[in-house]
């Protein structure tokens, strides 16, 4: 199973960037990755999702235009580059993969069975 470890969390002021990195260990062909996160007293949300054999991508309504998924092949890491960032942005940011040879990435957590530590991401107004 593959292992991951995100990175690049932080504080930041709305308006500002950050780029979060997923680093997986192991094979990640026909996967989906994707980026959850979850806020104090929320359920998690995915955010950004891709398949790394199909070009396919998804993004939750809150985040499309602002965020965008990217795969980088030769370090293996799937990153999560954040521009005009909100305070509802805060939260912490997982890293998630599900082997899945016909493309399509589900948008729910449930389905997903390989989990990082998470990255804490904090926007103040």
């Amino acid at each position: 199973q593959v292992r991951l470890v995100e990175s690049g969390g932080g504080s930041v002021q709305a308006g500002g960037s950050l780029r979060l990195s997923c680093a997986a260990s192991g094979s990640i062909y026909s996967t989906c990755l994707g980026w959850f996160r979850q806020a104090p007293g929320k359920g998690r949300e995915g955010v950004a999702i891709m398949h790394t054999s199909i070009s396919s991508t998804y993004y939750a309504d809150s985040v499309k235009g602002r965020f965008t998924i990217t795969r980088d092949r030769v370090k293996n890491t799937v990153d999560l580059r954040m521009n005009s960032l909100k305070p509802d942005d805060t939260a912490m940011y997982y890293c998630a993969a599900l082997f899945r040879y016909d493309g399509s990435c589900p948008q729910g957590e449930a389905a997903y069975n390989a989990w990082g530590q998470g990255t804490q991401v904090t926007v103040s107004s």
